[in-house]
């Protein structure tokens, strides 16, 4: 709604309808930023580290347990060789986040069995990076809006109005790296430490169903994409209708 909002003030049409799109869109916005932030993303973290250890591991891509492990912002999980290429590293984060102590010990992957690790590591750790980190540009930008708004600058910033628009794609791309976080996550498992995925394979099914299946599931989903993407572009184009009269 704040993409739409800022979008229609930088191209100065139904600017009223704008500026309201704006102020609700980015009211929202601040309040489901922080609360990603506390208590609920700080809470499922938590639940992951108790609950989940080796692939709250793999997602911060700690390779060996550490007093004081650091939260890793970059880097490259090379898992043949237990490291992270290329780290930035916010020293003993990972312990504060995790149990709220600086000094805490977080158990790496070195502690679990090979078995018990997530099947496809990189792919886990970047989603959740992508996921983490699109979360804190929510917060930055939302932040950078909040101080331009008490500015009464916000409406005439081109700088952030172009921002809060080409953010639009964020949301959706950190919900799908979400999404491929917590199902690749849970692997090897399909109930979490009770059944592992390969106990649900049925032996009745043929692989060919399977495909078909999935490639059907692929092409209504890829339908559907186009045609939402077709009717949002009709409605922006059409915009929200004739401004509501002074009397």
């Amino acid at each position: 709604m704040a993409a739409l909002g800022a979008y229609y003030v930088l191209s100065e049409q139904h600017e009223k309808f704008g500026k309201l799109f704006l102020r609700v869109g980015f009211t929202v916005g601040v309040l489901a930023a922080f609360l990603q932030l506390y208590p609920t993303g700080d809470g499922q973290g938590i639940m992951i580290a108790r609950h989940q250890e080796p692939t709250h591991a793999a997602m911060e891509g700690l390779f060996h347990t550490q007093a004081g492990a650091p939260i890793a912002i970059l880097g490259q999980p090379d898992v043949p060789n237990m490291r992270l290429d290329n780290p930035l590293h916010i020293p003993n984060a990972l312990s504060f986040l995790t149990c709220k102590k600086w000094t805490a010990t977080v158990k790496g992957l070195d502690q679990f069995p090979q078995d018990e690790w997530p099947d496809n590591i990189p792919l886990l750790y970047f989603s959740y990076h992508i996921m983490v980190g699109l979360g804190t540009v929510f917060i930055a930008i939302l932040f950078l809006a909040a101080v331009q708004l008490l500015r009464g600058k916000l409406y005439t910033s081109r700088v952030m109005l172009w921002t809060l628009m080409l953010s639009a794609p964020f949301p959706f791309i950190a919900n799908t790296a979400g999404w491929i976080t917590a199902e690749v996550g849970r692997q090897p498992w399909i109930i979490y430490g009770m059944m592992r995925t390969r106990a649900g394979v049925s032996s009745l099914v043929a692989a060919g169903n399977i495909w078909f299946t999935l490639l059907g599931f692929m092409g209504i989903y890829s339908i559907l994409a186009i045609l939402f993407l077709f009717l949002v572009y009709r409605e922006i184009e059409h915009g929200p209708g004739p401004e509501p009269s002074a009397e």
